[in-house]
């Protein structure tokens, strides 16, 4: 989509960079270095854009442009960001076709999915005569005999945009676009022929029998299709109306000044992902330990996150040598709404050794 935005409207409608080209194995006439300029600048606002899209599924939009008014805090976004723009850029102005051919995966998945009843772009070779061989190595440009209703006008080949021969046989190169398709339809129609390049499959061309549409591969595809979209729609029937990230302080644990209490502090981050505002609060699962801060619940809005210190503490009194961490999990809630809100996470709560306590 973003060389169709490049070519077919910033440089064919826009600034008539790529208007009529009928052989696109031939680079377009040189023109204006200015349109050519322009039409850079114009493609890398877009792929900015682009790119700041794609990072928003990471990134929070009001987060985002936060971010990039301080780049020296948030150089790894910055990173991303330049790096992804700058692909975007290479990829339609210098890349181009050649992304179909070597760096895109769909043609080497899609080949590996194919059989003899796969509908696909195919040069009827038995109608139209031999140009390659098995090896692939041209014969010639027309075929030689003369019932083989291929005329070698190459038109097929001037309108790939991929730059392959469809004569070849199937080639990972191929993004189906049919374009030879239209071209041999429309040289053949004035022999009053069917076209030689049909959207169709190898049973039907080699065999002459009728493509299999429902066979083992295609329901077993169905299939596993069908369970994804099942499991999808059941992860998101699931969905968690709250977000909880847990994160430990530097400092392991802190005792009171007259060495009876422990306390751990934490940061939790809160997320409202509910389209209302609600307000939130925690249990602890172990009566052991006490919540010193936040004493209260607090409201957050509709999509609004916020940091919160936590204070946790415990009596010294059971201390000893033998002392373990204890793990806890934190129960959060929306107050108004505790039954369909209710998120846990784990943590542990840090205990020192008796013998580490200066008396």
């Amino acid at each position: 989509i973003f060389r169709v935005i490049f070519r077919d409207f910033i440089q064919t409608k826009l600034l008539g960079i790529r208007r009529s080209i009928q052989n696109k194995q031939q680079e377009p006439k040189e023109n204006s270095l200015l349109k050519r300029i322009l039409a850079i600048l114009i493609w890398a606002i877009l792929a900015f854009i682009a790119a700041s899209n794609f990072l928003w599924y990471f990134i929070p939009p009001e987060d985002f442009f936060a971010y990039l008014q301080d780049p020296l805090e948030h150089s790894v976004m910055y990173g991303f960001l330049i790096g992804i723009t700058s692909f975007l850029i290479y990829d339609v102005v210098a890349l181009k076709e050649n992304f179909c051919v070597y760096i895109c995966p769909y043609s080497r998945i899609q080949s590996a999915l194919f059989d003899e009843h796969t509908i696909q772009t195919i040069y009827n070779e038995k109608r139209g005569g031999q140009i390659y061989n098995a090896q692939g190595i041209k014969l010639s440009n027309k075929p030689p005999l003369e019932s083989d209703d291929c005329t070698g006008c190459e038109a097929c080949v001037r309108v790939c945009p991929t730059h392959i021969d469809i004569r070849k046989g199937m080639q990972l190169e191929c993004i189906n676009c049919l374009e030879c398709a239209d071209a041999c339809t429309s040289v053949m129609s004035k022999m009053g022929k069917p076209s030689l390049i049909t959207w169709t499959s190898s049973m039907e061309i080699e065999k002459n029998k009728k493509t299999n549409y429902f066979r083992f591969r295609t329901i077993a595809y169905m299939v596993a299709l069908s369970l994804v979209l099942v499991g999808l729609f059941v992860m998101g029937s699931q969905k968690e109306y709250m977000l909880l990230n847990i994160n430990r302080t530097s400092q392991l644990y802190k005792m009171s000044s007259d060495h009876k209490t422990v306390e751990n502090v934490y940061t939790f981050l809160f997320q409202n992902t509910d389209s209302k505002d609600h307000s939130y609060y925690f249990e602890l699962s172990n009566s052991e330990l006490k919540i010193e801060k936040p004493t209260e619940p607090f409201m957050l809005k509709a999509g609004q996150k916020v940091n919160k210190i936590v204070i946790l503490s415990s009596s010294a009194n059971k201390l000893s040598d033998e002392t373990k961490n204890l793990p806890v999990i934190i129960k959060a809630f929306a107050v108004d709404e505790k039954e369909k809100i209710l998120v846990e996470r784990k943590t542990i709560f840090i205990y020192p050794k008796k013998s580490e306590i200066k008396p």
